[in-house]
């Protein structure tokens, strides 16, 4: 393919799974199957878009010193779960490929998108500090957010959409600030699964930076948009959207 329509279409892809990535977390719907098109193999699209990914967690975290600056405790305690989490599925992906989980991906990108939903019925609560939490709620929703960042160490296809499923219901924060945490921890669970991958896996580079600087664009305007969206229809998109992403990534893991 000529080098210059390659760049373009890599640059557009990054701009709109950026944009999605935070907003909802699925860039996979876009990012994934464009470098599947363009000949990636499949565990090498995985970690290429992985490392895309950074820059939109960068982007994303610019836009979005508002919400983390007001929760920079509980920015740190969800980011050091899912980092742990990604360390421990990035060294799985070094031992069993990540097309053994493939199977899986459908069905818990479906239950994300039912807890999306079922956050919609809750009663909106005054905006408290989220590591208030205490118990057994506290424990239930770090070992939530460890088992997401093994996903995104090992698989990490719309992964963002499960952190941000789990956080909108677990947390007692605005959605802008779960999107602002989901953005944050995704950033560091990727940049330590990254240096894994580097080590272990093939990760297409030149593909990385024009998808990067898209991401980095898309990723600046995630939060902007989601400040002045409605909420309930941001998390009813995300929704819908996760089911349709769990059925795309049915059909090719088990009709294709």
């Amino acid at each position: 393919m000529n080098p210059i329509l390659l760049t373009l279409i890599l640059l557009l892809t990054g701009v709109a799974g950026g944009l999605i990535s935070s907003t909802a977390g699925m860039a996979s719907l876009v990012t994934y199957p464009v470098l599947l098109a363009l000949g990636v193999p499949p565990v090498s699209a995985n970690v290429t878009n992985t490392a895309a990914m950074i820059f939109t967690g960068v982007g994303s975290g610019l836009a979005s010193t508002q919400e983390l600056s007001a929760h920079r405790k509980l920015m740190w305690q969800v980011g050091v779960w899912a980092v742990i989490g990604g360390i421990v599925g990035a060294l799985i992906l070094a031992v069993a490929p990540a097309s053994s989980f493939e199977k899986v991906v459908p069905f818990l990108i479906a239950l994300a998108g039912v807890l999306m939903l079922s956050s919609l019925r809750q009663k909106p609560a005054p905006e408290q500090v989220g590591h208030t939490v205490r118990g057994w709620r506290l424990v239930g929703r770090n070992f939530l957010i460890f088992l997401v960042g093994v996903y995104i160490g090992y698989f990490g296809a719309s992964a963002g959409v499960m952190m941000l499923s789990i956080l909108a219901v677990t947390l007692p924060v605005s959605f802008a600030v779960s999107n602002a945490l989901k953005n944050f921890a995704t950033l560091l669970t990727n940049i330590v699964s990254l240096v894994i991958y580097a080590f272990t896996t093939k990760v297409y580079w030149l593909m990385v930076i024009p998808l990067g600087l898209g991401m980095f664009a898309g990723g600046l305007l995630g939060p902007m948009v989601v400040r002045h969206v409605s909420n309930r229809l941001i998390r009813l998109l995300i929704g819908i959207g996760a089911f349709a992403l769990a059925g795309y990534f049915f059909y090719t893991a088990y009709l294709q």
